[in-house]
């Protein structure tokens, strides 16, 4: 489609502010971004759409328009609905460059644009499918009264004869349709996205397509605005957060029409996708926030104003101030380094959504940061959930493991790991500085397993013997040399099983009778050992500190 035929479309309130000798460049695509530089996301021909929040002043426009020409873009479109006026400066640039450059009136949703573009240009390759499209982006306008994605599978289904279903990478089903039909089950859901995040891992262009009981599904993926194979981005950045639309049908073999025609649908689908991500931007600052002030060691007084002002977004209509949880993620990678903070920060708000519940609205009640490669999220939970014993109440790590274990492993492709830690539930600003060092302290327990994906929980936490693999190696075995030598070059030179005996003493915590029993040895056999032992370690077995060293170094060794 041209310049001018948007120009000319009054419901899109574009006006022009330069380029009117270029309206008759083609537009291939839209892309929304407020990024610096968003050269990576384009490959060329695109409508680029800006909210404006990238310019601190007059000086960054010159350079963001200057990357936009060299990548090839068509035509630049900014909100008014942030600063008023596009910037004169901005203006000056374009004409400079003889970018093309609308002013988006405050009126108009981004959404709406970006709609029309797909639809026109689907359109214009799918010939008489456009009205599909055209009903789809129709309804899709309509917001979540309209039905939103439910709306585009029932089309899908009315319109093509084709049941779909708009699944996240952990395998939770997004959306569905709404008319008669079995429901897609959740092991199902599950092997699916495993199967689509494998293909996509394993560079395999789609649609991938999965035989299961008779039923072949072909899988779409759903990306995000700029979210393009063609821009060269590591797969691995997105592989985790992406949607994908599972389709009931075997598309190797459908015309190139349909499945442009598919692609199309997965663009519009994309519109409730960024709405999403638009929505949490919100969380993720109030997360920011408290997050900063309980890291500096701000006084509880002050981070609780935070909370009181955190707890009515989060929790709209509750009464009361909940209690908080603390989850901490991290998403590592073999060899190359990789920017893993916002991969963590999109992953553990999909984790951390009920597994069993649909649509994207659950997740707002999940505010999520990232500093460096770690995300931390601050899970509000109605007080009256956490009246009980707090270790099984709110998150738990072992539900969280078996939600997403085996799709996120798919994702994760033998070179990658998730690391999850999970705190206990408080209910106090003071309690916040403990929840985030236990949570990281569960995570770093969960990094010391074996496994792609891996949880620890608080309840863990209460045994010692979960920090032992956090002892320095050459601490570990000076201590238990210190210790069990002599008692090992003791064993060798006399057979007297020393080592054994001492097992079996602090295994029945220091009972005559009972460890006498267990070797069939006589008591005065077993103390004779014992004394053995005391003298050659010059420790006293009957001191609670001297068992707990042995019991270490046993455990260490």
């Amino acid at each position: 489609m041209r310049l001018r035929a948007l120009l000319d479309t009054d419901a899109l309130g574009l006006r022009l502010l330069g380029g009117e000798d270029e309206l008759d460049r083609g537009v291939r695509g839209v892309m929304t971004t407020d990024l610096r530089d968003p050269s990576r996301y384009l490959s060329g021909g695109e409508l680029v759409l800006t909210g404006l929040a990238w310019r601190r002043d007059a000086d960054d426009s010159e350079p963001f328009v200057r990357i936009l020409v060299q990548a090839g873009v068509a035509a630049l479109a900014a909100g008014e609905a942030e600063l008023g006026d596009v910037p004169e400066d901005l203006v000056t640039a374009c004409a400079r460059h003889r970018l093309p450059l609308f002013a988006v009136h405050e009126s108009v949703a981004f959404a709406t644009i970006t709609e029309h573009v797909v639809r026109q240009v689907s359109g214009e390759r799918a010939g008489d499918l456009a009205a599909v499209v055209d009903r789809h982006r129709r309804m899709m306008t309509s917001g979540p009264a309209g039905g939103g994605p439910d709306v585009v599978l029932d089309l899908l289904g009315s319109d093509l004869d084709l049941r779909a279903w708009v699944l996240s990478p952990t395998g939770r089903l997004i959306a569905g349709p709404k008319v008669a039909g079995p429901a897609l089950p959740a092991e199902l859901c599950a092997k699916l996205a495993a199967e689509h995040l494998a293909a996509t891992r394993g560079g395999r262009r789609g649609p991938h397509r999965m035989p299961v009981g008779g039923t072949t599904y072909s899988l779409f993926p759903i990306r995000s605005s700029g979210r393009s194979p063609q821009t060269g981005r590591d797969v691995r950045e997105t592989v985790l957060s992406d949607w994908l639309l599972a389709v009931e049908a075997d598309a190797g073999d459908w015309a190139d029409e349909r499945l442009d025609l598919l692609y199309g649908v997965t663009q519009l689908i994309a519109v409730e996708r960024d709405r999403r991500d638009a929505a949490r931007t919100v969380r993720r600052r109030l997360a920011q926030e408290v997050l900063e002030l309980v890291q500096t060691g701000a006084p509880p007084a002050e981070i609780a104003a935070r909370l009181r002002v955190a707890a009515p977004v989060l929790l709209p209509g509750l009464g009361a101030a909940p209690h908080w949880q603390i989850v901490v993620a991290r998403v590592e990678w073999d060899g190359d380094e990789i920017e893993s903070g916002p991969i963590a920060q999109s992953l553990l708000e999909e984790v951390l959504v009920d597994p069993v519940a649909t649509g994207p609205e659950p997740s707002d009640r999940i505010a999520v940061a990232h500093t460096g490669d770690e995300a931390i999220a601050l899970v509000p939970l109605p007080a009256v959930s956490a009246e009980h014993d707090g270790s099984e109440s709110g998150v738990l790590a072992d539900a969280l493991l078996a939600a997403v274990r085996d799709p996120l492993s798919a994702g994760l492709d033998g070179d990658g790991r998730l690391t999850l830690g999970v705190s206990a539930a408080v209910h106090s600003a003071e309690g916040l500085r403990g929840a985030l060092e236990e949570a990281r302290h569960a995570r770093r327990v969960a990094a010391a397993r074996t496994g792609r994906v891996c949880a620890a929980g608080h309840q863990e936490l209460a045994s010692h013997v979960l920090l032992l693999p956090f002892v320095p190696d050459d601490v570990r075995r000076a201590f238990t040399a210190r210790l069990l030598d002599p008692l090992r070059d003791y064993d060798r030179r006399h057979r007297a099983e020393l080592i054994p005996t001492l097992e079996a003493f602090l295994e029945c915590d220091g009972s005559w009778t009972r460890c006498a029993s267990r070797l069939h040895l006589h008591v005065n056999t077993l103390r004779y050992r014992v004394g053995r032992i005391e003298q050659l370690t010059g420790r006293d077995l009957s001191r609670l500190e001297d068992k707990l060293d042995f019991f270490l170094a046993l455990r260490m060794s």
